[in-house]
């Protein structure tokens, strides 16, 4: 738990070391070239070679295979590490140190989201349009002031739950194994687990897999949003948030997006959500905290960003804390 603790506040203050990673793959790239791979081979795994027809669908059994093949690079890399230590103790703990500073996302998710900001300032809806598209999937084109602004905090929220407490929570559960397999299947899951006609089969291990992991840490970003507010807002706005979140978010299309989100948007008495297009497809969501306020500004998202670093803090204090009573 002390690496875990010094990972946070190192990822906090100064994020990805992108000097290191113009020289070396950064360890998601890497999972993403192993995925790569997989997939334009995937045929050597396919039933069609079976003789079994399954037409144009891919094959769900190699997408089982990509989720064991990430799950052996995973062991292997940390094989390597703990290996080190026979060489050198400290080389293999600095090591350890950096993989984990590498795949948690604080500074790199408010960074992200602060640049939306920015350019909604700056340049005006358009300038808005382009920084949010970076971070979102939806059809951003027809969005104005309100609707990035919505679009930068959903994502805020989902990938504080994603992007950083998911990976601390399996560190913390099963260490460098644990927080290697999750950014591997993450990472799976953002480039095959859709629902569409080529990724259907293909990619349903992987997302169902990532559903399952994201599962405790979606709870748990919903509760350490509750007891940010419970610290800065008192105990009958912390009481709303939790009637809020019990109500909304199992009515969200993912069974974990929907706990931070509404947590995020019951703290700061907004709604999010709602109907909104992926290329051609419209997709018809509830709203979040349908009774907070619908029209948002570009200073909801300073607000959101405020909020989210509390979210953070209070993440490391409870990191500290299990390195203080566990060590």
């Amino acid at each position: 738990m002390g690496l875990l603790t010094l990972a946070i506040v190192i990822d906090a203050v100064f994020g990805d070391p992108d000097w290191l990673w113009k020289r070396i793959p950064h360890p998601v790239v890497l999972f993403g070239r192993v995925i790569s791979f997989v997939e334009a081979k995937r045929k050597l795994w396919s039933l069609d070679q079976l003789g079994v027809d399954q037409g144009q669908k891919p094959d769900f059994f190699a997408g089982i295979f990509v989720v064991a093949v990430l799950a052996a690079v995973s062991l292997s890399v940390t094989a390597l590490v703990y290996w080190i230590g026979w060489i050198s103790v400290w080389l293999s703990w600095s090591v350890e140190l950096l993989i984990v500073v590498t795949l948690i996302a604080q500074k790199s998710l408010y960074d992200h989201v602060k640049r939306v900001a920015i350019a909604l300032r700056n340049d005006g809806v358009e300038g808005g349009r382009a920084a949010v598209s970076m971070i979102v999937g939806r059809d951003v084109s027809r969005l104005e002031e309100s609707g990035v602004s919505k679009a930068a905090i959903e994502s805020l929220a989902e990938n504080f739950s994603d992007g950083v407490v998911a990976p601390v929570f399996w560190y913390a559960v099963l260490g460098l194994p644990g927080i290697l397999f999750y950014k591997a299947v993450n990472t799976a899951d953002s480039m095959i687990g859709h629902r569409n006609e080529k990724y259907e089969q293909f990619g349903k291990a992987s997302a169902i897999i990532d559903d399952w992991l994201n599962w405790p840490a979606a709870r748990l970003s919903a509760g350490l949003a509750w007891w940010a507010t419970f610290v800065h807002q008192g105990s009958k706005r912390s009481d709303t948030l939790f009637k809020t979140v019990r109500a909304d978010a199992p009515h969200h299309r993912s069974p974990n997006a929907g706990w931070p989100e509404t947590a995020f948007a019951a703290a700061l008495e907004i709604s999010l959500g709602g109907d909104r297009n992926y290329g051609s497809e419209q997709v018809s969501a509830r709203k979040l905290n349908a009774d907070g306020r619908d029209e948002l500004q570009v200073d909801d998202i300073d607000r959101a960003l405020r909020f989210y670093f509390t979210c953070c803090f209070t993440l490391f204090c409870l990191s500290a804390l299990g390195w203080l009573f566990f060590r």
